[in-house]
Order: C-alpha cells, then structure tokens, then sequence
C-alpha cells in the first residue's frame, strides 16, 4: 500500500465491482508478463494515420481520434427522452479492402459517409469517421478548431463576437453615461444681439379640452425653419383632472428683429423662465435681468417665446411689443434708488399695496407676492363689493387674519382682489390618469381673495391667461426638441437607404422614447414586435444559409445576433445611443436662452460631475450626459424595427436592418436546396396518408416531403432523411411573430407586458400540443419509440376527458413533440409557399383558433404565486426537491407573519410537482383573503377593445416555387446530392454474403443501392500526414480504380465462391498456413484453393491490421479472385 498511487474504496458485498478491480488487476498482469516474456525489438512502423488540418486555426484532426470525436458530436445533437443520438457503422467487403459506412442520427447535418478501402474493420472505422468530420466541418457544424460548437463557425457577414458575449448578458444592465444629441437647427454656435436678425415665426396654437379656459396665443422664433414634419407636431399636454390642451403650431413666415427688439425679447424670456422655475428671485425688491451682454455663447439651444396679437381683421399676427415692455417695464426690474415711493393717482383709482400705492390698472393682471404665506398670485379682477370687512367664514376677512396670521389690516376699507395662485411647473407629457369625480370634472377654476396691503407687486402685464399658456410651454418645447432629434436620426439614415422616407419622425421618435420618459408614448411595443420579427427573419437566414447546423446550433447561432450584447455593439456603432430619450422631462432642468446651464461638464470634471450613486440621475450638464442601460441601447434597435416594420413593412425593416450591420437576405438557390433534399423523405409515404393530413390543414404541398419530413421523430431513423428538429427551428420563429402581430394589432390598448404574456400562453408547448391532439395531427406523427407512444396516448387521453373530471386525475406531462409537429408543420407551409405568409397565416389563425379565444387562460401558477407575494410583502420559500420511489416531493412555503403556509406535491416530473404545489399554495392564500390588487390578466383582456388582427408589415414578394424545380436547379446549377434510401438499427453491423446487382438490396432492415460497394467519391478528404500533406501515392481525385469483369458489385468473398460455382470448382477453402512474431505484432499466413484448381491466392497479414483469421481469409479472397478475373479465361455459366 505503500507504494500506491490510488486507493480504491469498494461497496463491502458488491461482487461485481469486485470482479471489476480483479479484471482490471489480472490484465496488468498479462500486460506486465508480454512485456517480461519479449524477445524481438521489431517495433511496426507501418502505420499512418491521416489528418486534416484548418488553415485558419491550425486545428487538426487524425484516425486517431476521429471515432471518439463523431461521437462528440452526435452526443451535443438535440436529444429527448425518447431519442438519444448516437452514430452507427456498417462494413462492406470491396475488392481494395473494408468500406466503412457512417450513418449518422436523423438531426445531423447529413445522413452517411463511405471511408476509403482499408485492411482492417478499425482501421475502416477511423478513415470514415474522419471523412465524415471533414465533411461536418465544411458544413458548418464543427468550428474552426474542429470541435461541435454550440453556433459552429462564424462568416465574415455574420456577428461580431455575438457568441462570445453570450456570457455577458448580465452586463446588459449596466448603465452607462452618454450624451444625449441636441437637435442642430436650434444649436447655433454664436448669436450676436446687437444686430438685426431674421427669424422664422410659428404660431402656437392651444386647444383646450374642454374648452373652458383661455390661453395668450404665442409665437415660436427660430433662425432656422424647422422641417416639414416638425410643423406639423401635434402634442396633448395633460393637465389636472384628465384636462388635456392640444398644441400645434403654424408656420407664418419670417420676421426682422432690430437691436432694441432682440435685447426685449431676450429680456422677456429671461424674465418668464425666472417666474417658472426660479421665482425665489422674485421674493425681493429686485431682480437684475443679464440681457445687456452683445454675444452670447450656447451650449443648447436658442429659440424664442413671445407673446402675439392677432389684427382686428384678417389674419395676420404680430409680436404684442406692448406687453412685452409693459412688464419689463416693473418696478422690480428698475433700480430701487430710482423709485418713487409714493404714486400719484388718485383715491379711486388707486390700491395701496404692501411696497406701495399703485394704479387700479396696473394691478389688474399683474403678479404678486405674499410674503404672509409666501406664495405668488395673479390678480385677475378687484372685487369692488368686497372688502376686509365682508363677511367669511361666519365672520369677517378682517378677523380671520388677525386669528390665523396675527396681522391686523391698516385698510380694511380696500376691496379685495381677486386672485390665483402662481402654478408650480410640471411635465405635462406625463402620462396622467383621466380623473373623474361625481358630476364630472372640476371646471371652475379656483381663486382666493387677499387684502391689497398684504400683497407686493411683482410684474405688471403678467395676466392669467398669459401665466397658463407659460405653463404649457417648456413641456411642450421639450417634445419638439425630441422630434427634431428624430428627424435628425432619420436624415442620417435617409442618406444611406431610400425606405427611410417610409417611416414618419414621430414613429422614430416613439421608437427612441422608454418608458421612463412616462410619456403617452414608449418603444416597448415596438419593441415587442421587433423582437419577434428580428428573431424570425434572422432565424430564417440562419435555416437557409447554414445547412450544417442542427436545432440546437442554428439557435445559438441566432441568439449570437439577437442577443443583448450583440444589438448594443451594432447601436453604438452607429451611434443610435445619443438619440435615445430616456428620462422624463424635468422642469427644474429646463434650459434656453435666458436660462443658461450652470453645469459645465468637461472631460475633467466629468467623473466628480456625474457619479454613479445616481442622486444625479437628471442633472443637467452642459455636454447633455445622462445614463443609460445597455440593455435600453439594444432595446432601440428592435423598437426602431418594430417602428420601420408597422410604418414601411418588411422591406423597410430590412433596408433599416441592413444599415445597421444585420444580414437577413438570402439566395433563392437556398430555398429550392432544401425543397429538393425533402423529396429524399418520399419513401414515407407508406406511413402516413398525406393527402388526409393536406385536407386536414388545408393545404396541398408541392413538395410532399417537407410536410413528411415535418412529422418524423428523430427516433425514427429508418429512411434517409432527416427529421422535424430543423422545420420546429423556423416554425417556432414565424409562429412567434404571427401571434405578436395578431396580439399587436387586435388589442391596440394592450400593455408590451401584456402582450408577451398573451404571446407566451399562445405559443407555450402545452397550448401547441392542445391545438395538436385537438386538431387530430398528432396521429400522423412518424415515430420509433414505444414509450413515446404511450406517452402521446396518456397526454391525449387526459386532453380528451371532461373538465369535471381532470380535477380527479393527475396531469400527465406534456411530451414536447406534440407542440413540435405543430411548429414544423407550419415552418413546411411556410417553405413549400415560398415564404408567403399569407397562407402561413391563414394556417395559423385556423389551427390555433381555440388557442387565440384564450377562454381558458391559466397563468403559470409559480409566477402567480410569485406576483402575489411580492404584492403582499410575503415571504416564498421553496425547498429544494427530494428524490424518492422514482419522484420528485416538491414543498411551496409561505410565511405569513410567522405562520407558514405549505402545500407537497409528487411527480415524476419535478416542475409538473412544483406546479401542483403552487396551485395548492395559491388556493390556500386565497382562503386567507390575499388577492391580486390589480386586474387580472383575464379580465384585462375581457376589457380590452378589440380590432380585426391583420398580418403586420408584410409586403415581401413571396418566391415563385412549383412543383418541379428541376429547371431552377439547372439554372441555378445546384447539384443534387442523395443519400441512398438505407434503414438500419443503431449499431455495428457486417455485410456479409452475396451482393446482389439488382436496383435494391435488403439485409435485415438494411437498403443499399446498386452503387454502393463501388460508390464513387463525391467528398474526398484534404488528407494530411502530419505536416497537411497528401499520403504517398493519392491525389484529391476521385480515387477509384477500374475494376475487370464484374467483380465491381461483388464482394472478394462471393465474387470467388461464384467464380468456383459457375466453373462447376468446388467451394474453396482457406488454410492457416503460417503465424509467427511476437504477441503485440503477430503475422499470419492464410492460403485459399480449390481442389479442382488449385491454390487460387494467399496473403500475409499482421495482427494488427488482421486480427481475426477471417480477415486474413477474406485477404485470401481478394487475392485469389483477383488471380482469376485477371487470366485470360473468363468463366461462364455451363
């Protein structure tokens, strides 16, 4: 024990392990006792092995390891319980020595390979499973370093590291800090005040609903003229109380602007945003404007809001440069030391206020200050039959203020005024809730009434209707600097691809907006439909392009394109990040001219600026940075898919696709490729009726293979074709986009979440295998394996009962193949009419009609459970599930202020037992009176308005297919390569005895074609020894040699037995002549005669490669057969 390298721990009483570990201790002992008992130093120095070599990677592989790596790769194949992926063998006896045959799984990427003649069966084995490796590599299914990736390798057209960051989907949720774009048309670099400008004027008009309020009318002054489609900007600004007023605005040409009307202007812009957003300046005597500067420098933009009067008849408008120096002209603008402290007006004319006597006029629509409570009023009216000793309250105002703010008035006799209060600014593109009350909304607006000596005059001219048009304002220019952000995005792609002329501004500016801009308007169903759409077109080039790949590769292959990490890579590439809108309006941060950034961001101060504790989410720099999620970034471009798709269809969504980096097109050539391999599955017809199965789906195939190929289970390996993996692959993409598109277009009101619930419930295996078993196509699935029958036949026994009575019984588990067929049948429709998707859709709306009703909707009950927790602040908890007597005992816990609620379940599935568990939970949560606070999905959906849905997009010409494609073909010069219709069991297997030279043979289960003993090599190995060059002797020809006579459809061994019959010899035999050499290098010497003829061959073979004397005959054979179909007489039949 000392000197043990391993210790070997035994089961006390397990005899066969014992036997094991003695088996294993006798060998050693055989081995340690050859090498004792050798004698000869001859080592064999005839092997060579061949290899293939990548010249990208230098990756190589030889016969050494050829065996083990095929079956690496059929174990990475998509597998069920019903079906494991394994290769077989079978070896055929050729005049140049063994053929081995590789028949691969139904999923792989081809059926069978034939090796090279070699002398030994291993050695066959070896060369025909190098061959078949290096034909999986040109496919695609092996990556450059020759193993089975899981997306095989990448083309130069395809992804950048899309792969590779599949492992860091995580970081999707980072954020990072970006700039965000300010539209150029109003970012001018330098504006001079002290000269005249040319500025062009929009009218802005207020519509107000109801129409119940007044608002001055004002006017939108810029240098440039806005685009077309900004003019036309059309925004609700939603008010308190569901009030909405619907902006727009009018273009009425330009107009000169001198020196004194420019610093006015400036000075009134100035003046309103102080009142809006900074109106503690107001709060003192003073307030200094900074409009003297003669050029001023801007970081954003520059535009101007003034005040405009309409001519008494006609309609033409004109800055009201009355008002507009009537409230410059405020005494809190002037300088204090300049002021009368007293006016001269008369008694009746006049009100004395707290800082002093001013006009009744200029009282009236002016804005006030009150220091008492601290608040800023207008003054609408004075209320001359009111006074401070008018009754209130049940006595008088006087009174009430001595009592509540302990001031007594100085001048009762002073009528009030009557007056509102100055609005805090808001987002009015918040995305309120219409309120309603009893009797309606509230419109009347409300008004106080305050004692003139208790108010300080601020503004004169600054009336109410003026302080609600101000009020609507900074939201709504906040909206058409995002337009123009979009307009600006869609110059940039109009000047790369013509569709962009397809799609309206507002569709791209809805396409950029998230959801935490709480707008009326959100990329997420966009985004909704782009994502389907994204994974189907991407999934059909994939199914077209990479022949090689499995299911389970072309999946990933996808998810390399269509994945997070990849989308935003492709975004800021094209540097969509800078127009995304991802934060809500802010009002505090509103900048223009008048009110210039304060934070001045540089690439110094940047990192102390903008920190990651996010206090400083919606600062305001002067570079516009803000942070954004990565996962936002790629979220754009699928919503900006979606915008194209709705607005342009599928070949603006292509075009747009194309711009930023995303291939999607394909040849036709690759279409009629896959409709011509699919009449290899022709030979099925004897096992379903397929004409019953058209009239059953309605539809009648051109190319009746695909609907056959549609319905095999890879567990069915007895034809030549393949299998329905691949057809599930694209039916499962299109499927997913014809519901989004139906969701997305029937229920317009839905929430993004909402419709992928509704999305996932439809197209979830459970729902598609409901649709199967209810349809009847379930009984024409082709499959080879008992115990998915009974599966099949349980699942469709319990689909079958009444509802009343699946309570009572347990739920099978749902066999993932039921919801498959319907995916591969619909993917066969799609294929066979040319990528229309109108009969797709047709299809799809007949076969899930129960489905789409969604009657019998039942959410997953984890996730209910989960929901309903969270909503109460409950804590789940879900043990892990204990194995026994071949089941799962899965527990669901709730603690419910100490108290636990916990429901068991057993099943041999353990999600169908954690499933049974949390229905049992939610039942007993219920009891408790814990529900959902909202509405549920059900009843959301009972609520919603419903339109006719309509296939969304598609505009694509669909390809011209018939039901003989041969001149296609020709045309196109695709050459037809068929495997020969074999059917075998998954295992080794010898040929042996007479071949036949019929068009067919059968040997047990297994078909061979007349050519396939001396099939001709169509695929030849760039063979390598070592250094990637080719063995002594071969070249990358087809290697077959001429055979005499017919020895060509003969094997050595029958072809001799024939030889001897038809010469009335008899039968040869076969004599072991001679064995000699060591034990690890062992010659044999095997003659063949015939006693009427003589010795007709022998042959010398080494262990090695000889290791039977059967092979050793059979070498004898060919010899001997070679002797006589090379003498001059030729036998013939007597």
């Amino acid at each position: 024990m000392t000197n043990s390298k391993y210790v070997v721990l035994l089961e006390r009483g397990n005899h066969s392990e014992e036997k094991l570990l003695n088996d294993y201790i006798d060998g050693e002992g055989i081995m340690n006792g050859e090498i004792d008992l050798r004698t000869s130093n001859d080592v064999f120095d005839h092997l060579e092995e061949k290899s293939y070599q990548v010249e990208k990677t230098g990756a190589s592989i030889s016969t050494a390891c050829s065996v083990s790596l095929l079956h690496r790769y059929c174990y990475n194949l998509p597998k069920d319980m019903f079906f494991n992926p394994s290769p077989a063998f079978i070896y055929i006896d050729d005049t140049e020595g063994i053929i081995c045959r590789v028949i691969l799984p139904p999923n792989a990427a081809f059926r069978q390979v034939d090796g090279q003649p070699c002398q030994s069966n291993d050695e066959a084995k070896r060369d025909a499973c190098l061959e078949a490796l290096v034909k999986l590599y040109e496919l695609g299914a092996l990556t450059d370093f020759l193993l089975p990736g899981s997306g095989s390798r990448k083309n130069k057209a395809s992804t950048t590291n899309g792969s590779a960051s599949n492992s860091h989907d995580d970081e999707s949720l980072r954020e990072e800090l970006h700039e965000m774009l300010i539209p150029t048309i109003l970012k001018p670099s330098t504006c001079k005040l002290d000269c005249p400008l040319n500025l062009h004027f929009y009218y802005i008009q207020f519509f107000p609903i109801p129409a119940d309020r007044h608002y001055r009318i004002f006017g939108l002054f810029v240098i440039n003229p806005l685009p077309m489609e900004a003019e036309k900007l059309e925004v609700d600004l939603h008010l308190a109380r569901g009030r909405i007023v619907k902006a727009g605005m009018k273009h009425l040409g330009t107009i000169s602007f001198d020196e004194e009307q420019m610093m006015l202007a400036r000075n009134f812009q100035e003046m309103f945003l102080k009142v809006l957003l900074d109106r503690s300046e107001f709060t003192v005597s003073h307030v200094m404007l900074l409009g003297n500067s003669e050029t001023l420098q801007f970081n954003s933009t520059f535009y101007l809001l003034l005040p405009i009067k309409q001519e008494l008849y006609g309609d033409i408008f004109m800055i009201d440069w009355p008002t507009v120096k009537r409230c410059l002209s405020s005494p809190v603008f002037k300088d204090p030391t300049g002021v009368s402290a007293h006016g001269s007006y008369l008694p009746d004319e006049s009100l004395r206020l707290l800082d002093n006597m001013y006009s009744k006029t200029d009282v009236v629509g002016s804005l006030i200050f009150a220091p008492h409570i601290k608040t800023f009023f207008v003054i609408h009216v004075i209320l001359n039959e009111l006074n401070a000793r008018s009754e209130y309250d049940g006595a008088t105002y006087e009174d009430h203020y001595k009592e509540r703010f302990g001031i007594k008035l100085s001048h009762p006799e002073q009528p009030l005024l009557h007056a509102k209060q100055l609005f805090n600014l808001h987002n009015l593109l918040h995305d309120r809730l219409r309120e309603t009350t009893e009797g309606g909304r509230e419109l009347m607006e409300h008004f106080v009434e305050l004692p003139p000596e208790l108010c300080s005059l601020k503004i004169i001219g600054f009336s109410k209707d003026m302080c609600s048009s101000l009020s609507l304002l900074p939201s709504l220019m906040c909206r058409l600097e995002n337009l123009l952000v979009a307009i600006e995005l869609k110059d940039v792609m109009l000047s790369s691809f013509s569709e962009a002329s397809q799609i309206s501004a507002s569709g791209i500016l809805e396409a950029l907006t998230t959801e935490r801009c709480l707008e009326r308007i959100s990329l997420e169903r966009f985004e909704v439909l782009g994502d389907a759409f994204l994974k189907y077109v991407v999934g059909r080039h994939n199914f077209l392009t990479y022949e090689g790949l499995d299911e389970g590769q072309l999946t990933s292959r996808r998810s390399a394109i269509v994945n997070n990490s990849h989308l935003y890579e492709l975004s800021i590439k094209r540097n969509l990040q800078v127009y995304i809108r991802d934060q809500h309006f802010e009002p505090t941060q509103f900048i223009a001219l008048g009110r210039p950034c304060k934070v001045v961001c540089s690439a110094d101060t940047e990192v102390n600026i903008h920190t990651d504790s996010r206090e400083n989410c919606n600062l305001r720099c002067t570079k516009s940075h803000h942070w954004l999620h990565r996962k936002t970034i790629a979220d754009a471009v699928e919503s900006l898919v979606g915008a194209f798709l709705v607005e342009g269809g599928f070949k603006a969504a292509f075009a747009f696709l194309h711009w930023v980096g995303i291939d999607v097109d394909f040849k036709d050539s690759s279409l009629y490729r896959v409709l011509d391999a699919s009449s290899i599955n022709l030979s099925l017809t004897n096992h379903t009726d397929v004409d019953e199965l058209e009239e059953l789906i309605g539809y009648n195939f051109k190319h009746k293979g695909l609907i056959l190929e549609a319905f095999v289970h890879p567990s069915f390996n007895k034809h030549s074709g393949g299998c329905y993996q691949k057809l599930e692959f694209l039916g499962d993409a299109v499927l997913e986009y014809l519901i989004t598109s139906y969701l997305y277009s029937a229920y317009p009101d839905l929430k993004p979440g909402q419709i992928t619930d509704l999305k996932s419930l439809a197209v979830s295996n459970n729902s598609l295998a409901y649709v199967a078993v209810q349809k009847g196509i379930h009984k024409y699935l082709i499959k080879d394996s008992n115990y998915l029958s009974t599966a099949v036949n349980k699942f469709e026994n319990y689909i079958r009962l009444p509802n009343s009575e699946k309570d009572l019984v347990e739920e099978p588990a749902c066999p993932k193949v039921l919801g498959d067929i319907v995916e591969s049948c619909v993917a066969a429709v799609l294929l066979d009419s040319g990528f229309n998707l109108n009969y797709v859709w047709t299809l799809v709306l007949m076969l899930l009609e129960p489905v789409l009703s969604f009657s019998d909707m039942h959410m997953n009950p984890m996730r209910e459970i989960r929901e309903l927790c969270q909503c109460h602040e409950l804590e789940l908890g879900l043990p892990e599930p204990m194995k026994a007597d071949g089941e799962y005992h899965v527990k669901v816990e709730v603690n419910i202020n100490s108290q636990v609620i916990s429901s068991a379940a057993a099943n041999r599935n353990s999600k169908v037992a954690r499933k049974f568990a949390a229905q049992e939970t939610l039942s007993k949560l219920k009891n408790y009176g814990y529900t959902h606070k909202n509405k549920s999905l059900e009843e959301i959906l009972r609520d919603a308005r419903k339109k006719e849905p309509e296939l969304l997009g598609y505009n694509e010409e669909p390809i011209k297919v018939e039901a003989d494609i041969s001149a296609e073909m020709n045309n196109l010069k695709i050459g037809k390569e068929r495997d020969a219709n074999i059917s075998f069991q998954n295992t080794e297997i010898s040929i042996r005895g007479t071949l036949r030279t019929s068009s067919q043979r059968t040997a047990g289960n297994t078909m061979f074609s007349k050519d396939d003993v001396s099939i001709e090599r169509n695929n030849q190995l760039k063979v390598a020894k070592q250094n990637a060059c080719l063995p002594k002797g071969t070249t990358q020809k087809n290697i077959r040699k001429e055979y005499h006579g017919d020895m060509v459809n003969k094997t050595a061994k029958s072809f001799l037995f024939e030889v001897c019959a038809v010469s009335y010899w008899k039968p040869p035999e076969f004599e072991l002549c001679k064995e000699e050499g060591p034990s690890h290098l062992r010659r044999i010497h095997v003659q063949g005669y015939s006693s009427d003829q003589g010795t007709l061959g022998d042959t010398l073979g080494v262990l090695q490669r000889c290791s039977t004397t059967e092979e050793g005959r059979t070498r004898a054979c060919r010899a001997g057969g070679s002797v006589v179909s090379q003498a001059t007489w030729v036998p013939t039949q007597r």
